[in-house]
C-alpha cells in the first residue's frame, strides 16, 4: 500500500508541475505576440496623419518606403508606370536615392529614362524622380512623367528649325534676285525676267506666312466657340473655285458629286480651309489631263451619324512609309514638286488639327501611280432627313463608291469647268 500511495503523490506532483508549466507557456506566448516585432515595425508602419490624403490627390506617381526598402504606399500611377512590383520598388537608381536619402535625410532630385513597359519597341519613358525623407523612418518618391513634354519640346524645336530654314529659302533668294535686278539695270528683258521670279519668290512667302498664321489659329482657337451649321455643298464649290485657275493650267477636270443637302456643325472659316487645301493638294500633285473627283455622303458610326468628305486624284500616289507621316508639318511626300507647285508642307497638317478640333479625323488611302483618297470624317449637324438624299455616283444599297477605289471620281458628276 505505501508503495501505491507513493506512486499516486509522484503523479499527483507530475500532473500539477506540467498545469503550471503549460500556463507559463501561454502567458509567454501571449506577452511576445502583443510585444512590437521588428517584422511588424516593417512591414505595418504607420503614415504620419494626412499623408495618405494628400498623395491621394497629387498628379505624380507616389511610392512610400519603409526602412526595409518595402512599399509601405504606392498610387495607381506608379504600378502603371510600372515603378512598383511585388511590393518593391523596380527602378534600381531610385531605390539607391531613397537609401542615401534615409541615411542622411537630404532631398534628391534627377531626370531617368526607364524602358517602357508592354511595348517591346525600345520607347523609353522620360522621369523625373524627387525624394524626400517621411517622418524618422519613411521616405517619400514622387515620380513626374515628362515623356510628353520632351516629346512636345522636340516638336516645338523641330518647328521652330523648319519656320527658320522654310523662311530663309525665299527671303535668301529675293535678296539675290534683287542684286541681279540692279545689276541689269540697263537689260529690260532680264530685269522683266527676274522680277517674275521675284513675284513666284514673294507669293512664296505670303503663302507661308498665310499658312503659319492659319495653322496657329487652329491649334489655338476653339472652333466650337463660332459653331454654326455649315452646308457641305458651299464648302465643296469654295474649294473647286478656290483651285478652278491652277486645274485650268493643267486641264484637270473637277468633279463634284454624292449626297445632297448634308451639313456639318464647326467652324465655317476652318472647315472651308481644311477641304481647300486637300482639294489644291489633289490639283498639285495630279498630272496634266486627269480628274478630281470630290464625294460627300452620310455614314452611321458608334458615336452618331458622320459626314464623309472625299478627295480623289489620278496622281502620283503615296508611299506606305510616306503616309505615316504625311500629317506632319512641313513633311513633303515629293520635295521637288512641291518646289515647283510653291507647296510649304503646312497643308495637311492644318487639315489634320481642323479635322481634331471638330470631333473628327482625316484619313488617306493610296496607291503608288495610282492616285489618292483624302477623306474627311465630321460630325453631322443633324440636319433633316425627312426627304430622300439625292445621290451621284454612288451605289445605291451601299452608298459606297461603284469603283474598287475608296472613292474613285463620280462616273456621271457635275463637271466644272
Amino acid at each position: 500500500m505505501d508503495v501505491n500511495a507513493a506512486v499516486a503523490a509522484a503523479a499527483a506532483i507530475a500532473g500539477v508541475l506540467t498545469g503550471v508549466i503549460a500556463m507559463l507557456a501561454f502567458r509567454f506566448s501571449e506577452r511576445e505576440q502583443k510585444r512590437p516585432t521588428r517584422t511588424s515595425l516593417h512591414t505595418d508602419p504607420v503614415l504620419p496623419p494626412g499623408v495618405d490624403t494628400v498623395l491621394s490627390v497629387l498628379r505624380s506617381s507616389a511610392v512610400v518606403l519603409d526602412e526595409a526598402d518595402s512599399v509601405v504606399k504606392a498610387s495607381s500611377a506608379a504600378y502603371a508606370l510600372g515603378l512598383v512590383r511585388g511590393g518593391k520598388l523596380a527602378v534600381e537608381p531610385m531605390l539607391l536615392m531613397a537609401r542615401d536619402t534615409r541615411r542622411d535625410g537630404e532631398i534628391r532630385q534627377v531626370e531617368l529614362d526607364l524602358p517602357r513597359r508592354g511595348t517591346g519597341r525600345g520607347e523609353a519613358l522620360a522621369v523625373s524622380a524627387r525624394v524626400a525623407p517621411l517622418g524618422s523612418r519613411l521616405v517619400l518618391l514622387l515620380v513626374e512623367d515628362l515623356t510628353e513634354a520632351r516629346r512636345i519640346e522636340a516638336v516645338r524645336r523641330d518647328f521652330v528649325a523648319n519656320v527658320s530654314h522654310e523662311l530663309k529659302t525665299p527671303v535668301g533668294a529675293l535678296s539675290l534676285l534683287s542684286e541681279a535686278v540692279m545689276d541689269a539695270s540697263d537689260d529690260p528683258e532680264a530685269v522683266t525676267r527676274f522680277a517674275g521670279r521675284m513675284q513666284i519668290e514673294a507669293t512664296r512667302l505670303t503663302n507661308l506666312v498665310q499658312e503659319l498664321i492659319d495653322l496657329s489659329r487652329v491649334q489655338n482657337d476653339d472652333p466650337l466657340e463660332d459653331a454654326e451649321p455649315v452646308r457641305v455643298d458651299e464648302l465643296v464649290a469654295e474649294a473647286i473655285d478656290r483651285c478652278r485657275h491652277q486645274a485650268g493650267t493643267k486641264q484637270i477636270t473637277m468633279a463634284s458629286g454624292g449626297t445632297a443637302e448634308l451639313r456639318i456643325w464647326g467652324n465655317r472659316g476652318q472647315l472651308a480651309a481644311a477641304l481647300g487645301n486637300l482639294v489644291e493638294n489633289a490639283v498639285n500633285y495630279s498630272p496634266a489631263r486627269t480628274r478630281v473627283g470630290i464625294a460627300a455622303r452620310r455614314v452611321t458610326a458608334p458615336g452618331g451619324e458622320l459626314i464623309e468628305i472625299a478627295v480623289t486624284d489620278q496622281g502620283i500616289g503615296i508611299s506606305d512609309k510616306d503616309k505615316e507621316r504625311i500629317f506632319e508639318r512641313f513633311y513633303r511626300v515629293d520635295p521637288a514638286r512641291s518646289r515647283q507647285t510653291g507647296g510649304t508642307g503646312l497643308g495637311l497638317a492644318i487639315v489634320k488639327h481642323v479635322a481634331a478640333s471638330h470631333g473628327g479625323e482625316v484619313t488617306v488611302w493610296s496607291s503608288e501611280g495610282q492616285g489618292s483618297t483624302f477623306t474627311l470624317r465630321l460630325p453631322e449637324a443633324g440636319a433633316a432627313r425627312d426627304r430622300a438624299p439625292h445621290q451621284s455616283g454612288l451605289d445605291e444599297e451601299t452608298g459606297g463608291p461603284t469603283d474598287s477605289s475608296p472613292y474613285e471620281p463620280l462616273p456621271a458628276p457635275e463637271v466644272l469647268p
